[in-house]
């Protein structure tokens, strides 16, 4: 569940104790005026840092420490594609260009530079996500945050103080050469770099490219200079020129991506509209703002984002197989097979498994089982070694189940959960699936257990209070259906039929009749609600025979249609797919 929050309500080195003291895993993102940082941790502790389109990355510094040659960093570089620092510091160790002390420890420094930065944030806006796969990914090094706590505070402050003698990064300043040479007390190491760089022509932002220093450290030295009488402002560099537009498009796409990953679907938006103000053919940014489209459910807005997009010439699968899912949603089948088709002849000779995965969803939906098996099956081969993503499992084990094997279907389940613990669906169905199999109190327990990942779906709740109701527990299953109405209020009309039926027992007339009302009302044929509702006033009528019909039909072990089945949408920031599994849809089954 994602934590959000303000920093002028709660401050970031109160949020950093909050997650370290719940040792918790995960992303913590941090906006400010179109600026992005990023805190990752590790069963609470810090493991990596940074800020988008800041100066001095991992590679620079390397190569101004002569640890790596820049000819060899480009090329590496070039061979990984678009990748953080991160990835760059195990690419660099696993070729073993980089002694790995130093490596730890230039990279271990800039984490801490960045974190230090980013207290410097009164105002903001800040979320955080969880990821339990960076738990499973050793880091390079862990930070307690209570470690960087007292460091980040006293920077802050002394910050405020550099501020007023340097409020701009575009000052000139110059060495005073006669007080200079008149001193008696010797200059710090970083004063003595960055003196030569005093010369009357560099702003502070040249000085800090040249000398290599951290901000923090740079602003301190000129700091002292300025206090100490040795040097003193120039001027102000000429207004430097607007960056290129390549440049301009690359910053707020890549802010855009980085909000994008993170939830943050406004700040997103705005981020790759620019990018569109400046270049309406950027794709990337065309296709990102279909995918924030797709997952508020905006069915009618991606498909035309995803069909412009599909329009130029280079459009990668990505566009298709995200364009066929929207279609579907929209009832548009068979454009959403054309879709998908292209998907696939775009993929070239790289087969990929999600579209085969898609191709089985839809063939699910249409109720040809033997076609679904068989792209499932295709899929799982084309990922070889590697794990098939949540959604997998999550069909292959619906399918199962749909063929009446319910023993598979547990199997597939199960191995879900034991690769994606976290996974919701997984969990329903396999209680679900537990229930048709009659273990009725293991399928309540993985109910609970699921419940304790997402409190708030509604599924849940729901199958939760069918096993309560059966077993008679009306109390407790009374507050389970409650909760399903309060997180959906149009779930079901078996949800009101069984709090009427509840209120019934308790003697509660109105709410019964106003409960099945509303059932009604959701279902206007259901016959058992109109007998209800027709023997409210007869009190003569037994209660069995008003509220316990026996021909009622029976949900014992069935995997309902409104059972959330976890789909995918393609999410790229490079044209390549890749899976994002944070939709859902119904499949309708014989």
């Amino acid at each position: 569940m994602a934590i959000r929050g303000n920093l002028s309500e709660a401050s970031l080195a109160d949020v950093l104790q909050l997650l370290a003291l719940g040792q918790k895993t995960g992303c913590l993102s941090i906006a400010r005026d179109g600026s992005f940082g990023a805190i990752h941790f590790a069963d609470g502790r810090i493991v990596h840092a940074s800020i988008v389109n800041r100066r001095d990355r991992l590679g620079d510094r390397l190569v101004r420490l002569g640890a790596v040659a820049a000819d060899e960093l480009a090329r590496l570089s070039a061979q990984l594609g678009p990748q953080g620092d991160r990835d760059l510091a195990k690419a660099l160790l696993d070729d073993a260009r980089v002694d790995r002390d130093l490596l730890v420890q230039v990279y271990r420094t800039q984490v801490e530079e960045a974190v230090y930065h980013l207290f410097g944030w009164p105002q903001g806006t800040f979320t955080f996500e969880s990821d339990g796969e960076l738990a499973a990914d050793a880091p390079l090094f862990s930070i307690s945050a209570d470690s960087l706590l007292l460091e980040g505070a006293r920077r802050v402050d002394e910050w405020s103080l550099i501020e007023k003698k340097i409020p701009s990064f575009d000052l000139i300043f110059e060495v005073d050469t006669a007080r200079l040479s008149a001193r008696e007390v010797p200059l710090s190491p970083e004063q003595e770099r960055i003196l030569p760089l005093l010369d009357g022509t560099h702003d502070v932002h040249d000085v800090l490219e040249r000398s290599g220093l951290s901000e923090f450290d740079a602003g301190t030295a000129i700091y002292g200079l300025l206090a100490a009488g040795y040097a003193q402002r120039a001027g102000r560099s000429a207004a430097r020129l607007q960056p290129p537009p390549e440049s301009r498009v690359a910053e707020h796409r890549n802010l855009g991506v980085a909000f994008y990953r993170t939830g943050m679907l406004d700040e997103a938006t705005r981020e790759f509209r620019r990018v569109l103000e400046l270049r309406d053919s950027d794709g990337i940014s065309r296709f990102h703002i279909g995918l924030v489209h797709a997952r508020r459910s905006e069915w009618a807005d991606a498909v035309a984002t995803f069909e412009r997009g599909a329009q130029e010439p280079d459009a990668p699968s990505a566009v298709f197989h995200n364009l066929a899912f929207c279609l579907e949603q929209l009832g548009r089948h068979a454009d959403a097979t054309r879709a998908l088709d292209e998907a696939v002849h775009r993929a070239g000779g790289m087969p990929d498994p999600r579209l085969a995965l898609s191709r089985a969803t839809s063939l699910l939906a249409a109720d040809d089982l033997a076609g679904a098996e068989a792209q499932l099956a295709e899929a799982r081969t084309l990922w070889g070694s590697r794990q098939p993503s949540a959604a997998w499992f999550h069909a292959a084990g619906l399918a199962a189940a749909v063929g009446g094997d319910a023993a598979r279907a547990a199997a597939l389940l199960e191995e879900g959960l034991a690769v994606y613990p976290h996974a919701v669906p997984l969990h329903n169905n396999l209680a679900a699936v537990q229930e048709r199999r009659g273990s009725y109190e293991l399928a309540a327990r993985t109910l609970e257990h699921a419940l304790l990942e997402d409190a708030n779906c509604a599924h849940l709740h729901k199958n939760l209070g069918d096993y309560l109701y059966r077993a008679q527990r009306y109390d407790e299953a009374f507050d389970a259906f409650t909760r399903v109405v309060r997180l959906a209020p149009l779930h079901g009309p078996d949800v009101h039929l069984k709090l009427g039926n509840t209120h019934y027992r308790r003697g509660a007339l109105d709410e019964a009749h106003a409960a099945w009302e509303q059932a009604l009302a959701l279902d206007p044929d259901n016959r058992i609600v109109k007998a209800n509702l027709s023997a409210l006033p007869r009190q003569h009528v037994a209660e069995t025979n008003a509220v316990e019909r026996p021909d009622a039909p029976s949900p014992d072990g069935e995997l309902h249609d409104d059972d959330p089945i976890e789909i995918f949408v393609v999410d790229t920031h490079d044209g390549s797919a890749a899976l994002s599994a944070r939709d859902a849809r119904r499949v309708t089954r014989a």
